[in-house]
């Protein structure tokens, strides 16, 4: 049994802002000591713009890409046996036990003009390393287990005589799936894909190595914050953070709050 309320909430609260409101209130503090010419000189600087539009654009392509085929890998695992099942089961949770400088690396061997895919890719026009393109398969990759394992035990736990009285009455698969299954999946898939975009986001160690750190063709928003502490400009650093501080906050409370509309609709309909 956990201790009362009050002394669990005093530790939850003291907890918290020891491990993230007082690193965040750091950003902020800092930035301040900026005037706001110097602010707004800093966070639309046309060369941290076009991070912003590379890192944020790219990160949420990549949790849409997830959302789809996370979800059809996680069916996959559910549904169906075939030998391997458990080899890829743990085959998807390598992106969280891997070094992201490794699969960065892995990556870029793998995708480089003559790396084993890149050069049959290269000959057809589609150059992967060393372009958006390259950033897009590294956030993928980075991306995938968080939309599967949200999804998975959800799809475990779902009663199948509700697809069984769906056909009973005259449903094919595919109207199953879309007005029975899919409506109680969609929460924990708008939770997988905001866990993949906030990963994508933030996400460093992957994507240096293959992106190619090209200014206003390749370089992602983290790249220009650990520029700026490289020259010591340590509020011009946390000016861009915080602008992706913010950003970000913004675009998961819109997730979060789509996720809860969601949920709740799907209660009243079940």
């Amino acid at each position: 049994m956990l201790p009362g309320f009050k002394f669990t909430l005093g530790y939850t609260l003291v907890y918290l802002g020891l491990i993230v409101l007082i690193p965040l209130s750091a950003v902020f503090l800092k930035t301040l000591s900026l005037t706001w010419a110097q602010f707004w000189s800093t966070v639309t600087d046309p060369r941290v713009v076009a991070s912003y539009e590379l890192s944020f654009g790219l990160s949420l392509v990549a949790a849409t890409i997830n959302a789809v085929f996370g979800l059809m890998l996680a069916w996959i695992l559910v549904r169906y046996q075939f030998p391997g099942k458990r080899f890829v089961d743990a085959l998807v949770d390598l992106p969280f036990a891997l070094p992201t400088a490794v699969a960065g690396i892995a990556l870029t061997s793998l995708y480089a003009g003559n790396g084993w895919i890149g050069q049959y890719l290269e000959p057809l026009g589609i150059q992967v390393a060393f372009k958006p393109l390259g950033i897009l398969v590294a956030l993928v990759f980075i991306g995938v287990p968080f939309v599967v394992r949200t999804v998975q035990p959800v799809l475990e736990d779902l009663e199948k005589e509700l697809e069984e009285a769906s056909a009973s009455l005259g449903a094919n698969r595919l109207q199953t799936f879309t007005y029975v299954t899919f409506p109680i999946l969609l929460p924990a898939l708008l939770t997988g894909f905001a866990l993949a975009f906030a990963r994508a986001v933030g996400e460093y160690g992957s994507v240096i190595f293959i992106a190619g750190n090209i200014p206003m063709v390749s370089e992602i928003t983290p790249l220009m914050i650990i520029s700026k502490l490289e020259q010591f400009d340590y509020a011009g650093a946390t000016a861009i953070a915080l602008v992706m501080l913010i950003a970000s906050f913004t675009l998961l409370l819109l997730i979060n709050g789509l996720q809860a509309w969601t949920a709740q609709r799907t209660g009243r309909t079940v």
